[in-house]
């Protein structure tokens, strides 16, 4: 890559940066998504937001919606604005942002700055939620279910057994949490690596 192919966004727009697709664009392989990498899950407004690193959920419909599970556990943060807002972000990224998301899986914004110490640009989509200018791949999502399910709802010993192993105290417990995905966004094509 030559330098000359690096772009800046300090000075650009959110719709300067991003495209909007439909669903059925999305080319993604969603095992991929979900299963091996990571994305941040980001609620809150401009002025107070908060991201934790996302693993695991599903993509799919309801309701004859396209919809994002995301499976969090009950004393994220992040899940806390999730539910004050009612909307968030799933935000994917290249593969040379992977420390940052170790960063924001690394501790709570309750607790921390650590929004503040990632070297992720903040930007506000045209509908206000928030994500990030170094993305390569965006879902807004409005909150449409929380539901906790019960360790007696799964069935295959390996389920039972993990649920066992990790359902320790009430905040390890995990809500499913699903959202309808309002928009898909993709970074322009034009660009290219950006800083």
């Amino acid at each position: 890559m030559k330098i000359t192919d690096l772009i800046s966004t300090s000075r650009l727009s959110f719709n300067q940066l991003f495209k909007e697709m439909g669903p059925e664009e999305l080319s993604d392989n969603v095992f991929t998504l979900l299963g091996k990498e990571y994305f941040a899950i980001t609620a809150g407004t401009e002025e107070h937001y908060n991201s934790m690193v996302g693993s695991g959920g599903g993509l799919g419909t309801l309701f004859r919606k396209p919809v994002a599970c995301c499976i969090i556990r009950t004393d994220r943060y992040t899940l806390e604005l999730m539910r004050k807002e009612q909307t968030y972000t799933l935000s994917y990224f290249p593969e040379e942002y992977r420390q940052e998301m170790l960063l924001l899986g690394s501790r709570s914004g309750r607790e921390s700055e650590k929004m503040k110490e990632t070297r992720l640009t903040a930007i506000r989509t045209p509908s206000g939620t928030i994500s990030f200018k170094e993305a390569r791949l965006i879902m807004e999502c409005q909150l449409t279910q929380i539901t906790t399910p019960a360790p007696g709802d799964f069935y295959t010993t390996e389920a039972k057994e993990y649920i066992r192993e990790v359902y320790q105290t009430a905040s390890d417990y995990r809500h499913y949490v699903f959202g309808e995905i309002t928009r898909f966004w993709t970074r322009r094509e034009e660009l290219g690596m950006v800083f």
